[in-house]
């Protein structure tokens, strides 16, 4: 919600600036052929384009000033198209172009902050934001931002001010009220837990629960990390944060649904209550935790519900397997949850319905990984963190097999048909 406040049309503002250059007269004519061409790139929406011509434009007229904001102008709007199409490191560095030629222009360090934090960068993001701060003051979109960056390293006093500065400034914005909401709740529940450290992990636990247990889980997400990274080829870079709660502290802070055994939301959280030893439930759960924090690295958070739980529980069963009870009853009657009504969250199902639709999912992507491998799959998330939608991104994968969505479902259906003998 508040990243599409920064995607507002960029190119009247640069086609403006192409149209009031001004150059010596000796230089007159290379320079407009140059923002000629640039305008008319701009005008195709070949921006990129545009962009590599007013920088040689640029390279030819170091000096004049036109010529100089129309680049600043040029960065700023392909940066904006880059955070849209989710290609954030990309876009952090058109946005310190822009900033180095324009240094005053607060708006551009905040653009920079907002990149790197959407790449994941979150310390690097804060240290931005700050200076942006010092540049310019505050303003709500900086400080939400700057708020998420530390809420994301577990910094909650910094993360409350933040957002305190924000509301302060505008009371009315929703989504900074209830991320402020949620810290406090957390920051209540964590003020009195202890802290453990791996390479790729950071976990809080209760007073409660024993420090050799919560060794024993950073010992089974590291083992996690390496094995889950060998099946998707892919290794976040970013330590985690991973929480262990009493079920009461568990249900206060997530507010999630009775069924729910563990939640990440760019953390790890988990209500294992007064368990004296890791089990193999336990590791399965871990599993599927983390699973999902590779998913949404690799998707960039675009990813539809039934695929998302779909692979974790494929990584979990593969510690703990319990029976698919709901599944079967669902095949041998015909009585499948549509994948459609699974692209969003599952939150809001009751126990019942959600065992199906994990089960489900399970049985869907499983099918999918077994008929045509794991690096279809794959292909289909990094489809999906390019931002084409769930089905697009399916086709796109499958190209060479001429299959959809409905297709892979159709042959997923026959299976199941073949599998449990239904109709």
């Amino acid at each position: 919600m508040m990243q599409r406040l920064l995607l507002k049309a960029a190119i009247p503002f640069l086609l403006l600036f192409l149209s009031a250059i001004v150059v010596p007269q000796a230089l007159a004519e290379g320079s407009t052929v140059l923002n000629d061409s640039a305008a008319d790139l701009m005008r195709r929406g070949e921006y990129e384009k545009a962009l590599g011509q007013i920088q040689d434009a640029f390279s030819l007229f170091p000096y004049d000033e036109s010529i100089r904001k129309n680049l600043t102008a040029a960065y700023v709007t392909v940066g904006k198209r880059q955070l849209e199409r989710k290609q954030f490191d990309d876009a952090a560095k058109n946005f310190e172009a822009a900033r180095k030629l324009a240094p005053d222009n607060q708006e551009f360090g905040i653009l920079k902050g907002i990149a790197l934090y959407s790449g994941k960068h979150y310390d690097e993001s804060a240290i931005e934001l700050e200076n942006a701060r010092q540049n310019g003051g505050d303003n709500v979109l900086l400080l939400f931002y700057l708020g998420r960056s530390y809420y994301d390293t577990g910094d909650l006093t910094h993360a409350l001010d933040a957002w305190d500065r924000a509301l302060a400034l505008d009371p009315e914005i929703k989504t900074v009220r209830d991320m402020a909401a949620k810290a406090r709740r957390e920051s209540a529940v964590e003020a009195r837990m202890t802290k453990g450290y791996s390479s790729m992990f950071v976990i809080s636990y209760d007073e409660g629960t024993r420090s050799d247990l919560a060794d024993d889980v950073l010992d089974a997400l590291e083992t996690a990390y390496n094995r889950i990274g060998s099946d998707f080829s892919y290794y976040p870079v970013t330590r985690v944060p991973v929480i262990l709660y009493t079920k009461r502290d568990y249900r206060s802070v997530t507010a999630g649904p009775e069924w729910s055994g563990g939640l990440y939301d760019g953390k790890v959280r988990l209500p294992i209550g007064g368990a004296g030893k890791i089990t193999p439930m336990l590791r399965g759960v871990l599993s599927h935790e983390y699973t999902h924090v590779v998913v949404g690295e690799l998707t960039k958070g675009n990813c539809p519900a039934w695929l998302n739980e779909g692979l974790a529980e494929t990584e979990g069963r593969k510690e703990f397997n319990p029976p698919m009870t709901e599944l079967e009853n669902a095949a041998k009657t015909g009585s499948y949850i549509p994948f459609t009504t699974l692209e969003k969250s599952l939150s809001s199902l009751d126990a019942q319905r959600a065992a199906l639709a994990y089960q489900q999912s399970y049985s869907l992507v499983n099918f999918m990984i077994s008929a045509y491998g794991m690096y279809k799959v794959r292909d289909i998330l990094v489809n999906l963190g390019s931002g084409m939608d769930s089905n697009t991104a399916i086709t796109g994968a499958f190209v060479d097999y001429g299959m959809d969505l409905k297709g892979i479902v159709e042959e997923w259906r026959a299976h199941m048909r073949k599998e449990y003998g239904s109709n």
